[in-house]
């Protein structure tokens, strides 16, 4: 592979998004892909110190600075590590992106969904994955997986959750050929299968195919 593959893995917190991002790779390695594991918020670097301040912040922080540091935090992160890796030819799997915030602070925080898709268009230099997976899954169980250790994104009540679940589910039906919906319900070893044939298909006929 000469020019790389970009791919992301979205849905809500306890989704099983980051497991099927690492069977992933693991799957990539075998077939002798070159493999560059990554995250948002929070990759190498300066990401770490942005994460912190984005979930574990105590005090209040705006809805605008909130967008705005993860838009920073995307900046910096495609600069530095995305697209180095993709013209190296390196798959990159990247756990959240930028339909994490259409969904989270568009969605979920009602912010204007055209002025968050321009400002991640600004973030990203326009880079868009070939590729991604959203896991739906209830927002109940969704809530029970991840537990009474939440950050400040996790501890956002209800409703908040269900308007990022229909947000994500809105962002697909907008974008079908890259974005895929897997059902999060399934076994973890039924997702992976999922995930494999949808890579598969990509790697063998390419992203211009669909």
């Amino acid at each position: 592979m000469s020019n790389g593959m970009f791919i992301t893995f979205e849905g809500a917190d306890g989704c099983g998004k980051t497991t099927q991002q690492m069977l992933a790779a693991d799957y990539l390695e075998s077939k002798g892909y070159e493999v560059l594991i990554t995250r948002e918020p929070g990759a190498k670097g300066l990401g770490e110190d942005i994460r912190k301040i984005l979930l574990d912040y105590k005090g209040p922080v705006s809805e605008r600075c909130e967008s705005l540091l993860f838009l920073a935090d995307r900046a910096q992160h495609v600069d530095n590590m995305i697209l180095p890796a993709i013209e190296k030819g390196q798959i990159v799997l990247c756990d959240r992106y930028t339909d994490s915030t259409v969904a989270y602070q568009g969605y979920g925080r009602q912010q204007n969904l055209e002025r968050i898709k321009k400002l991640n268009d600004f973030a990203t230099n326009l880079l868009k994955p070939d590729l991604t997976f959203v896991f739906n899954i209830d927002v109940e169980t969704s809530m029970q997986r991840v537990g009474k250790e939440k950050d400040r994104m996790e501890s956002e009540g209800k409703e908040f959750h269900n308007r990022v679940r229909n947000g994500y589910l809105e962002i697909a039906k907008q974008e079908p050929e890259r974005i895929k919906v897997i059902d999060a319900s399934m076994s973890i070893e039924e997702i992976h299968e999922e995930v494999k044939k949808v890579i598969d298909f990509y790697l063998n006929y390419g992203k211009h195919s669909q």
